[in-house]
């Protein structure tokens, strides 16, 4: 019998966040309020920059004085927490990263944006490192920021490490956000894992957040004023599916990839298969 708790509760934040002002006591409110309202919900994923907002004025080196304070509403509220991201300094460089808090207020992981959304996030560094934790007792989580997602090799080398659940703060404020909530449902289905995409409100996004099941069915989608999104994690579910195929034993994209007869060149840099990609020209904002 598996030692493995059948659900698992998650609250998305979609949350209005100020460019111009410090975000952490509202997220701290938000937090208190929901282990009252939603006493299920054991973690808590804030919108990406939410904490501070989205100016690099505002980095700092981690650990930082922000970051202990997430820490210190983490160990109060005896919740998980996944605080969007805040912009690190470090070696002279910017990263957008959020923190993995457990319930403790201890830092067990921190990941940086694999992809920046350059040409517009000027002078911030991608990531290189893939993010998952376990959750004792419930499961596996993957971590990825925003613009990661249009890039499906994240999503599927975070399920190819194990991830059963994928949390996926964003900051999306621009005229694409319907693009996005079909990568979200995609990346759902195809990867057979449940799919937390929040989106801030405000100066922190236009909303929109969405959460979708590993068969790739919408659980919620938010509009775009400020909302709590509390979900029940069946993660039984990820297991049986990824098992036996989606939507009573149809496609088992996971084990269809695993046993792949090809090779897919195109990923090695400097390949023949990438050649027209270098025909593109530089990544610059249009003028």
């Amino acid at each position: 019998m598996s030692t493995f708790a059948a659900t698992f509760g998650v609250a998305g934040v979609q949350m209005s966040v100020s460019a111009f002002e410090d975000n952490v006591d509202k997220m701290g409110a938000y937090m208190r309020h929901i282990r009252m309202r939603f006493p299920w919900v054991r973690m808590v994923l804030f919108s990406e920059l939410a904490a501070l907002g989205p100016k690099h004025s505002k980095a700092e080196p981690l650990p930082g004085p922000t970051e202990q304070r997430l820490c210190e509403l983490a160990r109060e509220t005896g919740l998980w927490l996944i605080p969007g991201s805040l912009f690190e300094q470090a070696d002279g460089k910017v990263y957008n990263t959020t923190s993995v808090i457990n319930p403790q207020g201890v830092v067990i992981r921190r990941f940086r944006k694999l992809f920046p959304f350059r040409p517009y996030e000027k002078d911030v560094e991608g990531g290189t490192e893939f993010c998952v934790f376990d959750v004792p007792g419930a499961g596996r989580f993957g971590v990825s920021i925003c613009y990661d997602m249009w890039f499906p090799e994240t999503t599927r080398t975070l399920a190819a490490m194990g991830a059963e659940v994928i949390l996926h703060p964003t900051m999306t404020d621009t005229i694409d956000r319907d693009v996005e909530l079909a990568i979200a449902r995609a990346s759902a289905v195809t990867n057979q894992v449940y799919f937390f995409d929040i989106n801030g409100v405000g100066d922190g996004g236009v909303g929109r957040s969405i959460v979708c099941d590993p068969s790739g069915n919408i659980i919620h989608q938010s509009q775009v004023g400020a909302e709590i999104v509390p979900v029940a994690v069946d993660f039984a579910l990820v297991r049986r599916e990824r098992e036996q195929g989606l939507r009573s034993n149809l496609g088992q994209p996971l084990k269809s990839f695993r046993d792949r007869d090809c090779d897919f060149d195109v990923y090695r840099k400097g390949s023949e298969a990438e050649a027209f990609l270098h025909t593109l020209g530089p990544l610059t904002k249009p003028t």
